[in-house]
C-alpha cells in the first residue's frame, strides 16, 4: 500500500502550489491515501471553513495540524463535524476535534492516522506523546496494520526519540512544524518509516513560507513583527511517499521535491 503525505501547507500560495502539482504527482506514484498537514493553511495561522473545503477539492484523504489549529476561531464552528480534520490527540479531554482517525484508501484498505505534538518549545501542558501513543495503539491494534503519525514537534531529538520509541507498532513516523525538510528518511529496525521533517509546501524564497524581511528584521532587532505570507516567486513542494506491505511495515520511504518557476 502506498500513502503520499505532504508537508505544511503555507497560505494561498501553499494552495496554489497543491493545485499545480498534486495531480501530476498522483498520476506518477498512484498513492492510495494522501495525508496533509493543514495548519498553516489559512493567511498562514489556522484553517477556515472555506479552506478545508478548497483542500478537500485538491483530493486530500485526511488533514492534520499541530500548535496553530486553533489560530482561526471559525474552526471551533466545524472541526467536530469533520473526522477528516484532525488536531493532536494529547491535547485534554473535552477539547474539540479528534486526534485520530481510521480511513479507507482508494484499495479498500483500513489506515490509521494519529496526530500527536511535542512538549519541548511547544505546549509544555499537552498530554505526554509517547504515553498517548501507548494508549492509542492498544484501540488500533485489533482494528488495522496500518498507522501513521504526524509527530508535530520543534526539536529533532524529540522526533527521533518518538520514533524509535514507537518503531515496529507504528508504520510511519513523520515529523512537520518546522518546515524544513530533512534529509534522514529511514526505515528503522523494526519496520517503521521515519524522517525527522516533511518541509513545506509555499514560497520558495521565504522564511518558512513567510516574507522574508519581517522575520529578518525580527531576528535582527528582537522586536515583534507581523508575519505575512510570501506570495511571489518561486513554489517549493515537499512530501513523502511511503510503501507499506501486508503487515504494515514500511518497505519503502522516499522524498519529493517539485519546484514550480516563476
Amino acid at each position: 500500500m502506498r500513502i503520499l503525505v505532504i508537508g505544511d501547507i503555507i497560505g494561498r500560495t501553499g494552495r496554489r502550489c497543491l493545485r499545480e502539482v498534486l495531480d501530476g504527482i498522483r498520476k506518477e506514484w498512484d498513492p492510495h491515501l494522501v495525508i496533509a498537514n493543514v495548519e498553516n493553511s489559512a493567511g498562514g495561522f489556522g484553517i477556515t471553513r472555506k479552506v478545508y473545503k478548497e483542500l478537500k477539492d485538491t483530493g486530500i484523504d485526511v488533514m492534520t495540524s499541530g500548535n496553530h489549529i486553533w489560530d482561526k476561531k471559525e474552526v471551533f464552528d466545524f472541526i467536530d463535524g469533520c473526522p477528516d480534520l484532525l488536531r493532536p490527540a494529547n491535547y485534554p479531554e473535552g477539547v474539540p476535534g479528534r486526534g485520530w482517525g481510521l480511513f479507507t484508501t482508494t484499495r479498500g484498505d483500513r489506515v490509521a492516522v494519529v496526530n500527536l505534538m511535542g512538549r519541548i518549545y511547544l505546549e509544555p501542558n499537552m498530554d505526554n506523546p509517547f504515553l498517548r501513543f501507548d494508549s492509542i495503539y492498544e484501540e488500533l491494534r485489533e482494528k488495522t496494520p496500518f498507522i501513521a503519525v504526524d509527530f508535530h514537534a520543534e526539536t529533532t531529538s524529540e522526533k527521533w526519540a518518538f520514533g524509535l520509541y514507537t518503531d515496529g507498532r507504528a508504520s510511519a513516523v513523520y515529523g512537520t512544524h518546522t518546515h524544513i525538510p530533512t534529509a534522514d528518511e529511514t526505515i528503522l529496525p523494526k519496520g517503521t518509516a521515519y524522517v525527522t521533517d516533511v518541509g513545506m509546501t509555499g514560497a520558495l524564497y521565504s522564511v518558512i513560507g513567510m516574507r522574508a524581511r519581517e522575520p529578518i528584521e525580527r531576528f535582527i532587532t528582537g522586536l515583534p513583527r507581523r508575519f505575512q505570507v510570501e506570495d511571489k516567486g518561486d513554489i517549493i513542494f515537499n512530501a513523502l511517499i511511503i510503501d507499506l506491505n501486508e503487515r504494515g511495515r514500511a518497505v519503502n520511504i522516499k522524498r519529493i521535491k517539485r519546484i514550480v518557476k516563476r
